[in-house]
């Protein structure tokens, strides 16, 4: 019997004696040799970091030890022989106990991924490593093993279970007790157990091994300056492949970057389907907004059967496609552009021999797809690479260049390269989800940048921080039966939106059509409070159903602009414009598309703009597009998703700012030729027009510009002179620029405008004129249009591709800048001989160099008091408020070094709001001490003091006060610029709230740029940020809210929970502000900022900070 066994044996207690204790050390010595051999057979390349692979082994040696310590628990609970009953325990722990665990892990993994917890899906532990993610994952293992180990206890329980009998077969064959005892706590476990870890820690580093295949062979350089005005950034795109996200070497080093050249291509990667792909590279290199993609794809057949191999790749549309070569095993296919009925015949031969393969491109949303599929046999080596090039387009007062990364399967190695080459400077460069937040600068007016090189010029011209101009707009609404469902609620939503964003000085109204034609108001009404919501009240009494007439409905639209127009109710300097939302095409009334056109541009006369805007892809977008281009507006297809909202508010915010009208530019004719269009009926802020030309360096030194227009509140006339050979130089030196970008960027545009031009030509033969022209112009260039194919052969010419242009092309001069027109009305206005002047101009703008500052890249105080912080190393903007007292002052920027200081009183609301009184910035004292001046601004009165010498400006009047070279501009019921020579600069922005108001009061917000020279000593709730603190954002998560994702912050040795949210900039719309993204702090910026908020309390409202 078990109770007759000697106490050294396997008797009670013998598991935890000191012989049994011993062998359990060395079994734990034996299975860490196992794991650390493990490791050390693994390849370098694929090798974890010590912290992850301690994270990943940790779990399962905790789980076992916990396993084996209830085992022996178990065994000695009983009468029977303690070493038979740990065997058993052991067996099934290892073979039915597995299982269980597997499946656990499985359920659990389903389950945290479906709740999007991150943090707990197993083996992640966040970027960099963290513990904590590490404890939860450990925590879910350990209740998985708890569930396992209490299923086999009650395996055990089961009553028919033999047990004795089972004890007598393990262990009969042993007579010594002691080893009994080594074979149950040392052999059979350790064996066991190093099988286990082994094939547990290979399946964990499987999914590692299949992740570090994504690697990225690319540099990062800082931008360095080649002159006074260029500069050259190269950077290296992160982005995410098939849900595998490849970057530069994470913090874990779980993604590592190829050291290796290019021309190395590694190991060759299997796929279940037999076809590697062992590199992918895309190099795109950005001359003065003129981008040249190349995508180059190698490939292999590692099959032992012939494959089809499918390079399938997406360009921007409107991108022109230059070249395209195929290299099978030795054997290049080039490329040339053929006339396509040219190209569609040689095809059409080599079809019939069996000699050809086709190119399909077609369209996908704001992508084209090029594809093609090649049959190869085993062991085929073969490489894609495609060339296209495409003129980045200014929106929204930035450049987007958009690269889509879609090999299709994992890359051996991967290399994405953007470099920018800018003569004019790089104000930012943003990356998504690797260089930071967006960021710019405060923007001044400019006569443009006008680039000359090879014997063309190119003229940049996107004028900012001018007044907008009044608008009257009527929005017209197709609200048809088509239109029920999704499409309706998204256009209703994003209408309320854009109603919120109409500005006071504009006019507007609603027309909503079916088969019948609505008013809301059957005139232009001001955009008031009462009026904006009243017309979303309206909308959303909108119900879709009918039939859908274009015709009467615009018709309808433009006599209420003409019959507003000859009573007088416009502003002179108004613009006047029409935005069309409809689904499909006309069903009700008129339905030739031709005649709706005629009657539009009958109706219209030159005298406004007409913007369409298409709803999912069964709209003829060709027509909407015909009809705006000819009414000097543009089109946009809005597809019908859950994103159709944020398209059209989108849309309108390109076009809901014009900032200048009649737009002329002029050059000498004697020396200047076949310039691109030249007169423009509108500008709209954030934009960019763009006019290029052929122009005779051979005889001119300098070329001369005028650019008249019509501003809100002046005529401008802005002149430019430059030098024809002012690029040579720095072309030469930049080894990555692109000799030619003048003569393709005219090229480019060119061919756009004459695309347009046909498009809207009222007769057959000039729309054959301008066909040969972009014929001749496409075989000249080597591009793409709708009238030349790519024929793709071999060198013996006896395989042929061919690559025709998409159905249903998006084209047109008004892809990106808006308001085009060839017809507007010249504005000659005060300037040389050559341009037909006729009279002297208004105002004259000179030329500003001062790189400006955008709206997010600054420091700011608003509102109920926000406080933005940007960090111009890191590009992200940080957020907190501060909730304080009435009456209370608080110090933003104390500065002894330079004598700067600049203190924010508080008021309160006129009563609380959900229990909780508001309070806002009501006072600002500014004092130079250097300069004995004290600068002191409320919401009524802005007041200099310097001794007993005090002056005094009204918030009603618009003036300045200069004083020892400090400036004070005040714009009448606006802003208040102050400015201290070149060093520094501050914007104190006025609020008011309507007379009588029950709760709000008037308020003050405060704007310092981040090129304040302020001293490394600067503190203050925003002086102390001068020394910029480093900033690393990780771990981001759904938030309570969708838009609202959260995310760990580390600063200044803290660890902080910040949310991602919006705050508002009330620079340019003071009524409803700008959104801006920023990290918000929660806590009164506690752990971001230096101490407590409190600690920035001061007694005076020109008293410098206490050093602490």
């Amino acid at each position: 019997m078990a109770a007759s066994r000697p106490t050294q044996g396997c008797g009670s207690g013998a598991l935890l004696g000191r012989f049994g204790v011993l062998l359990q050390a060395l079994l734990a010595l034996c299975t860490f040799c196992t794991l650390m051999l493990k490791r050390f057979k693994e390849p370098k390349e694929e090798r974890r970091p010590w912290r992850i692979w301690i994270y990943d082994t940790s779990k399962q040696v905790i789980g076992a030890l916990f396993i084996h310590f209830t085992n022996i628990f178990l065994s000695d609970l009983t009468e029977e022989d303690p070493c038979s009953l740990y065997l058993i325990n052991f067996i099934l722990d290892a073979t039915l106990g597995m299982l269980l665990i597997w499946l656990g892990v499985k359920v659990v993994s389903w389950a945290v991924q479906r709740q999007k917890c991150t943090h707990l899906v197993f083996g992640e532990y966040g970027d960099p490593p963290q513990a904590a993610a590490w404890i939860g994952q450990c925590s879910l293992y350990m209740v998985i093993v708890a569930v396992e180990k209490t299923l086999i206890i009650l395996v055990l329980l089961i009553p028919s279970w033999t047990k004795a009998k089972l004890q007598q077969i393990l262990l009969s064959y042993i007579p010594n007790p002691q080893l009994e005892l080594i074979v149950v706590m040392l052999v059979v476990p350790f064996i066991v157990n190093a099988v286990l870890f082994w094939v547990v820690d290979s399946l964990i580093m499987r999914k590692h091994k299949q992740k570090d295949m994504l690697n990225i062979n690319g540099s990062t350089e800082t931008p360095q300056a080649r002159s006074e005005e260029s500069q050259e950034v190269e950077n290296l795109i992160d982005t995410e492949i098939d849900g595998f996200p490849s970057s530069s070497r994470t913090r874990n080093g779980r993604y590592q970057r190829s050291t290796s050249d290019w021309g190395y291509v590694g190991d060759l990667v299997e796929d279940d389907d037999k076809i590697g792909l062992y590199s992918y590279k895309v190099q795109s290199t950005i001359t003065s907004r003129l981008a040249n993609t190349m995508i180059q794809a190698k490939m292999v057949n590692n099959a032992k059967r012939p494959q089809h191999i499918v390079f399938d790749v997406q360009v921007p549309k409107g991108a022109f496609i230059d070249n395209f070569t195929m290299d099978v095993n030795g054997i290049t296919f080039t490329s040339s552009i053929r006339e396509k009925s040219e190209a569609r015949r040689m095809y059409s031969q080599a079809k019939a021999k069996g000699k050809a393969a086709g190119i399909v491109r077609s369209n996908a949303l704001d992508m084209e797809n090029f594809k093609t599929e090649v049959n190869v046999p085993p062991g085929t080596r073969i490489q894609f690479e495609l060339h296209y090039q495409e003129m980045i387009r200014r929106k929204l007062s930035s450049y987007e260049h958009v690269i889509s990364l879609k090999p299709g399967r994992l890359a051996k190695h991967m290399e994405v390269d953007v470099r920018i080459i800018e003569p004019q400077g790089i104000r930012y460069v943003h990356v998504p989800n690797s260089l930071g937040d967006h960021f710019n600068g405060i923007t001044t007016i400019s006569k443009g940048e006008k680039k000359i090189f090879n014997g063309y010029f190119i003229h940049f011209f996107a004028p900012e921080n001018l007044d907008p101009l009044p608008k009257n707009i009527l929005f017209v609404i197709d609200v048809s039966g088509s239109m029920w469902g999704l499409k309706m609620k998204q256009t209703i939503e994003a209408m309320k939106a854009i109603l919120s964003e109409l500005r006071a000085a504009d006019q507007f109204s609603l027309i909503d059509f079916n088969h019948n034609v609505r008013c809301w108001r059957d005139n232009l009404v001001s955009a008031t409070p009462a009026q904006v919501e009243d017309a979303k009240k309206y909308i959303q009494t909108i119900h879709p159903n009918g039939g859908t007439n274009i015709n009467e409905a615009l018709l309808r639209a433009t006599f209420i602009l003409n019959e507003a127009q000859n009573l007088g109710m416009l502003d002179p300097n108004s613009v006047s414009m029409i935005v069309l939302v409809s689904d499909g095409d006309p069903t009700v009334g008129e339905l030739k598309l031709t005649t709706i056109q005629k009657n539009v541009k009958q109706s219209i006369k030159d005298e406004f703009s007409l913007f369409c805007l298409g709803i999912g892809f069964d709209v003829d977008y060709d027509f909407l597009q015909r009809i705006a281009t000819d009414n000097r507006g543009m089109a946009q297809r809005i597809f019908g998703n859950q994103e159709t909202s944020a398209q059209m508010k989108r849309f309108y915010n390109q076009v809901s700012t014009p900032l200048l009208k009649k737009i002329q530019f002029n050059y000498p004719q004697e020396s200047v030729s076949d310039v691109t269009q030249s007169s423009f009926h509108n500008y709209f802020g954030g934009s960019e027009i763009v006019v290029a030309g052929k122009v005779d360096t051979a005889n001119l030194q300098h070329l001369e510009s005028v650019v008249t227009a019509t501003a809100a509140n002046a005529e401008l006339v802005m002149e430019t002179l430059r030098d024809v050979e002012e690029l040579d130089g720095f072309m030469k030196k930049d080894k990555y620029a692109d000799p030619e970008f003048t003569r393709k960027l005219w090229a480019y545009l060119t061919v756009n405008q004459m695309l347009a031009e046909r498009n809207t030509a009222p007769t057959a033969a000039l729309k054959r004129n301008i066909t040969k022209s972009i014929l001749q112009m496409s075989l000249d260039h080597h591009i793409v249009t709708p009238f030349t194919s790519m024929l793709i052969e071999n060198s013996e010419k006896d395989e042929i591709m061919l690559a025709d242009q998409p159905k249903d092309p998006r084209r047109g001069c008004c892809s990106g800048t808006l308001g085009l027109t060839p017809n507007a009305p010249d504005n000659n206005k005060g300037i040389p001989p050559w341009a037909n002047v006729s009279a002297v101009p208004v105002s004259f703008m000179p030329e500003q160099r001062s790189p400006p500052v955008s709206a997010v890249s600054i420091n700011r105080v608003d509102n109920d008091p926000h406080f933005i912080i940007y960090l111009p190393k890191s590009q992200r903007n940080i957020c907190f408020n501060i909730n304080s007292d009435p009456g209370h002052i608080l110090n933003l920027v104390s500065d002894p070094s330079t004598g700067v200081v600049v203190n924010g009183q508080l008021i309160g609301a006129k009563k609380e709001e959900n229990k909780k009184l508001n309070t806002y910035f009501g006072k600002f004292g500014f004092y130079f001490k250097n300069k004995g001046l004290k600068v002191e601004i409320d919401t009524e009165t802005i007041t200099l003091k310097d001794g007993s010498y005090s002056i005094m400006l009204s918030w009603s009047d618009t003036g300045h006060i200069i004083r020892k070279q400090l400036l004070i501009s005040v714009k009448k019921e606006s802003n208040v610029t102050i400015r201290v020579g070149e060093e520094m600069s501050f914007m104190v922005l006025l609020h008011r709230v309507w007379k009588n108001h029950p709760i709000n009061v008037d308020f003050l917000g405060i704007y310092i740029p981040p090129e304040n020279q302020f001293s490394p000593e600067a503190q203050g709730l925003i002086g102390q940020f001068t020394s910029e603190p480093e900033v690393y954002i990780y771990n981001q998560r759904p938030g309570q809210t969708p838009e609202k994702p959260q995310a760990t912050m580390e600063v200044k040795g803290n660890k902080l929970t910040v949310t991602r949210g919006l705050q508002k900039d009330y620079r340019t719309n003071r009524v409803f502000g700008t959104d801006v993204q920023c990290w918000f702090v929660h806590n009164s910026g506690k752990g971001f900022i230096d101490g407590h908020y409190k600690d920035y309390l001061v007694p005076h409202l020109y008293s410098f900070l206490k050093e602490p």
